[in-house]
């Protein structure tokens, strides 16, 4: 039996998805646009095979087409790759601060981010002893109105969006608790605003509530909501100002100026637009 050489780099098992990686890397080699002719000469792809993988890059905005016959890279590949560096940032500044607040209140604490109509869960701090039957998993999503975090960000949204995130999910619920109307949703984001703070009150699960501040970057941006996660009947409102002053504190890391208007715990109130 042949043996592969640990050294030498795994290539994808779909022909397609290595062809692919290879028109991706010669468009990477170049900051101008490509032309179809050479892209197949030093992929060594016929003419055909190149166009027809190109053209359905260009769909998926991953591949642009300046002019015909010439291919450049997209603004997809930008955009995820700004996404994967803002979750690598706040992870990294995340990362301590989490720890901290989860040993002085032994509940799971979890750092979220935005993505599309969901929050993706990106960290976690949380042990076995925190009585929790649920613990998200990294990388696990929700929808944003059923969640502490996910309202964060509608919050930050003008009434508009928010109208049209309510149109294309029909604000889908879970439980019984779960915010299914949009004026009730409303009155709860309009709570966010002015407090910073946001709430799961078994919308999602339940036996689980949560609360949630937000995390800022150098630009004043909502890039994430740091939450705590508890049996209904022991969330603790005392961890509230623990809960603010950490999430204060991963936003400082990362550049953010505190106002002067901001609470002297560091609750951030979103802006209101």
């Amino acid at each position: 039996m042949k043996k592969t050489d640990p050294d030498l780099p795994a290539k994808p098992s779909v022909q397609v998805i290595e062809r692919m990686f290879a028109l991706i890397d010669v468009l990477a080699s170049r900051e101008e646009a490509i032309s179809l002719k050479e892209i197949s000469e030093r992929t060594g792809l016929h003419p055909s095979t190149a166009h027809r993988i190109l053209n359905d890059l260009a769909i998926g905005r991953f591949v642009d087409r300046p002019e015909s016959g010439s291919y450049r890279l997209g603004m997809r590949l930008l955009e995820l790759g700004n996404l994967v560096k803002g979750r690598l940032s706040v992870r990294d500044a995340a990362m301590h601060p989490m720890r901290e607040l989860h040993r002085l209140i032994q509940q799971p604490v979890n750092l979220s981010m935005r993505q599309g109509d969901e929050i993706i869960y990106v960290e976690r701090a949380y042990s076995e002893r925190s009585g929790m039957q649920v613990v998200r998993a990294i990388g696990g999503r929700a929808p944003l109105h059923l969640t502490s975090t996910g309202k964060l960000f509608l919050a930050a949204d003008d009434p508009q969006r928010v109208r049209a995130y309510a149109m294309r999910t029909g604000l889908a619920g879970h439980t019984r608790n779960s915010l299914t109307q949009l004026p009730a949703l409303d009155r709860e984001l309009s709570n966010a605003r002015s407090s910073g703070v946001a709430r799961d009150n078994e919308e999602l699960e339940l036996g689980v509530r949560c609360m949630a501040a937000g995390v800022y970057d150098d630009q004043g941006r909502l890039v994430a909501g740091l939450s705590i996660s508890a049996p209904a009947d022991r969330l603790d409102e005392s961890w509230l100002p623990k809960l603010q002053s950490t999430a204060h504190d991963i936003s400082v890391a990362l550049g953010y100026k505190p106002q002067a208007e901001d609470a002297p715990r560091g609750a951030l109130s979103l802006p209101i637009r």
